[in-house]
């Protein structure tokens, strides 16, 4: 009997979303299909009677779809456009994806080992009513911010200055709006977010501790789309505008409303930004008022197919928040009122030319420009002080990318890379008068190439290639390999292991707690490769080395009927780092030396889903991270200030028709800490400390929920109104402590606190 004749009996009448239909036969056949979003979008068919041979179904799904539905093995499924609508496609790369709806719709765990996030298909994560990218990624196992912020992501144990952040291929040096605590990306104009932790492709360098890629759209669809969204702490809108068949627009904007209108999301959030500021620490002499604050964030993407076979686009960014602040002095002596302000922005201006030569072979050549400036003007009324602290970041970077696909099993892949980065920071203070103004650059040159190989029966897959780095400045050469092999048994399991050497020649450090008035208080710094301390303009510049790392991490994972088990042991080895990029406040917090950190961990994941609309996932990270520093603690080893040595969370999803929701439990131990010794002399006018790190915090535990719901408001234009709750029981989480001596020579101790219980509500429009 052939296809044709089945038609009739094996089809039902009901027409439903592709998506929808593949969703049912994964789970009635235990296959997975991979596919690239385009090719399905906008078909829909019946769904098949049970029963059916696979080989079959897929034969009914080519003929009513148009589809090529091509069976890889017994497990995986590709679908490709058939050859007459190949070329408008012909950019976008096929990848086999290991596991779909990871965690929740739209985060797909690929063969190359990276997380895939897609904003626009996500579903909903518990205290989540958007897909804020930098609070999504913080659900993954071995990712976790010790401050609750966007600001400070610790992947497996590295601060967040080891994270490469790119947007659209260009290096950002500002992840957060609000200082830290939501993304300054947004997240309706991303297309998708690669997320490596380890075994990361020659082409990146940099991100010794992750790489974070956010991709905006690169097709040019002919479609018009726009929306507004609208929620307790920012508007927004964006438009993805035609201009004619061979260009595009893409626009986005958003404000914060804070300035405006003041919400209940608003005062939790600058309870925490300001609890430890220099704000919060004012004499009782004066009166602070008038403060102001907002944000902003502006993208723009310009489209233009020169030719099937040409193509440039144009990428705008500017990222910004401003924070004024008046201080009113009242006393018998004069009455003064100046402003204190901080300006914190990232401005990125890049063009990107692609050449498909062949249907094999394509070349890439990106050049950009990003700026980052963090201005701080602080006027200390008492001791009649004028503070102006600046940091600057220049880079200038220019990529050149090869690919070549020899077939579905080989595929090669080159580069050259070229960066020049200038950093720069000011100091000036008017009584007394002191002034000091450094800057330094570093200009870097890196070529790579890897060599992807995949068995007939897909199977095996092995990714092989190294980068050759030279750093011009110290004459250094840099050799990095890269490794990623999976290998597949019974349909079912796979092992795999990833390694990778990596360097780094930026860094955050922190001079003073109090710095840029104590909110954003890290630097950009670029290495210097000295051996010993240099003074120039009065001021003392230490030794900062290149970064380097080694990891290697080994993993199995089990998918079968929609439950995944996995489990990935790890070993990370980090030197070159400084006392100053790790935020001591104890005994080393005006120390300085160079030393190195070791974490081995294990990350392990179990995630069920019951059919399309219930999923759930229980997570725990074990990892012991030390810091060994020779000329610190006797040259004995001493616990990370990120080291978290457990973390559990437990989660759960419900998605029925236009409705989501969403809760979850985070927890983790506390974070190391020093205590003051209590046998010290109370005549001393300094803080003797015991053993650094050597006590922990309490424990944090945060629940949270979230809900979303659709609804059409006409034929062209649907909204989406959603509710969530951060910290649902108003658990009190002390997140930082330290101490500190008073006037009367006795030890305070200051606690940070975590956010409280806080609201948020959106309502979303698209058109």
């Amino acid at each position: 009997m052939n296809v044709v004749n089945l038609k009739a009996q094996t089809i039902q009448k009901e027409k439903q979303p592709l998506l929808s239909i593949l969703n049912i036969l994964e789970e009635r056949y235990n296959i997975s299909f991979s596919y690239v979003d385009e090719t399905i979008k906008g078909k829909e068919i019946a769904l098949p009677s049970e029963g059916l041979a696979l080989e079959i179904i897929l034969e009914l799904l080519k003929e009513e779809t148009e589809l090529d539905f091509q069976l890889l093995d017994s497990r995986f499924v590709a679908i490709k456009l058939l050859e007459k609508e190949k070329s408008n496609y012909r950019l976008q790369k096929l990848e086999e994806v290991v596991v779909t709806n990871y965690l929740t719709s739209g985060i797909t765990k690929l063969n190359d080992g990276s997380i895939s996030i897609k904003p626009e298909l996500f579903g909903i994560l518990p205290g989540l009513i958007e897909p804020d990218v930098l609070q999504t990624i913080q659900a993954l196992p071995g990712v976790v911010s010790t401050d609750e912020t966007v600001s400070n992501i610790n992947v497996r144990g590295g601060t967040h200055d080891q994270n490469l952040l790119l947007w659209d291929g260009i290096k950002m040096y500002q992840s957060g709006h609000f200082f830290g605590l939501i993304s300054a990306f947004n997240p309706h104009t991303t297309k998708r977010v690669s997320v490596y932790k380890n075994g990361t492709s020659a082409k990146y360098g940099d991100g010794i501790s992750s790489i974070i890629d956010l991709q905006l759209p690169d097709n040019i669809d002919n479609e018009f789309k726009a929306g507004l969204g609208f929620n307790l702490l920012n508007a927004d809108g964006y438009a993805k505008i035609p201009l004619s068949k061979k260009t595009e627009l893409q626009l986005s904007t958003r404000r914060s409303v804070t300035d405006l209108i003041v919400t209940p999301t608003y005062d939790q959030y600058l309870k925490r930004v300001f609890e430890d500021s220099d704000f919060s620490k004012s004499s009782n002499n004066t009166i602070s008022q008038n403060e102001s604050f907002y944000f902003y964030d502006v993208t723009a993407k310009f489209l233009y197919n020169i030719s099937k076979k040409d193509k440039i686009r144009f990428h705008l960014l500017h990222v910004d928040n401003k924070l004024n602040y008046e201080e009113q002095l009242t006393s018998n002596v004069r009455d003064e009122a100046l402003v204190s302000k901080l300006s914190q922005r990232n401005s990125a201006i890049g063009l990107t030319y692609t050449r498909d030569w062949t249907k094999r072979l394509s070349t890439t050549y990106q050049v950009y420009v990003s700026n980052y400036d963090l201005d701080a003007t602080n006027f200390d009324l008492i001791n009649d002080q004028r503070l102006i602290q600046e940091n600057e970041v220049y880079d200038g970077t220019s990529k050149f990318d090869i690919n070549y696909k020899h077939s579905r099993q080989l595929k090669i892949n080159g580069g050259y890379h070229f960066s020049e980065i200038g950093i720069s920071n000011l100091e000036d203070v008017n009584n007394p008068i002191f002034r000091s103004y450094i800057k330094d650059v570093i200009r870097s040159h890196a070529i790579y190439a890897e060599t992807a190989l995949l068995s007939n029966n897909a199977k095996t897959n092995l990714k092989i290639g190294g980068r050759l780095n030279y750093i011009s400045k110290f004459d250094l050469f840099l050799a990095e390999p890269r490794l990623r092999f999976s290998q597949r048994f019974l349909n079912n399991l796979k092992f795999e292991i990833l390694g990778e050497f990596k360097h780094q020649t930026t860094s955050q450090i922190i001079d003073l707690q109090n710095d840029f008035l104590g909110i954003e208080n890290r630097r950009w710094v670029l290495a210097n490769n000295n051996s010993d301390n240099i003074v120039i303009n009065n001021k003392t510049i230490y030794p900062v080395p290149v970064v380097k790392s080694k990891q290697l991490s080994a993993g199995i994972h089990y998918n079968k009927n929609k439950l995944l088990i996995s489990a990935e042991g790890y070993i990370k080895k980090v030197n070159g780092i400084t006392t100053r990029s790790q935020g001591f406040q104890n005994q080393y917090q005006f120390v300085n030396s160079i030393g190195s950190y070791e974490i081995k961990g294990l990350d392990v994941l179990l995630n069920k889903q019951f059919g399309n609309t219930v999923s759930s996932w229980v997570s725990y990270s074990f990892s012991n991270n030390n810091y060994i520093f020779p000329s610190l603690n006797e040259g004995k080893k001493f616990p990370n200030n990120t080291d978290i040595r457990h973390t559990f969370s437990f989660a759960g999803t419900y998605t029925q028709n236009a409705l989501k929701l969403a809760l979850g439990l985070n927890w983790h131990s506390g974070r190391p800490s020093t205590l003051p010794d209590t046998t010290d002399d109370p005549e001393d006018r300094a803080i003797t400390y015991t053993n650094p790190n050597s006590s922990n915090l309490e424990d944090y535990l945060r629940a949270d929920c979230s809900a979303t719901y659709a609804f059409d408001i006409s034929d062209t234009t649907r909204a989406t109104i959603g509710a969530s709750v951060w910290n649902v029981l108003n658990k009190k989480n002390i997140i930082n402590t330290y101490y500190t001596l008073d006037d009367n020579n006795e030890i305070n101790t200051i606690e940070n606190e975590s956010l409280g219980i806080t609201p948020n509500v959106s309502l979303r429009i698209y058109f």
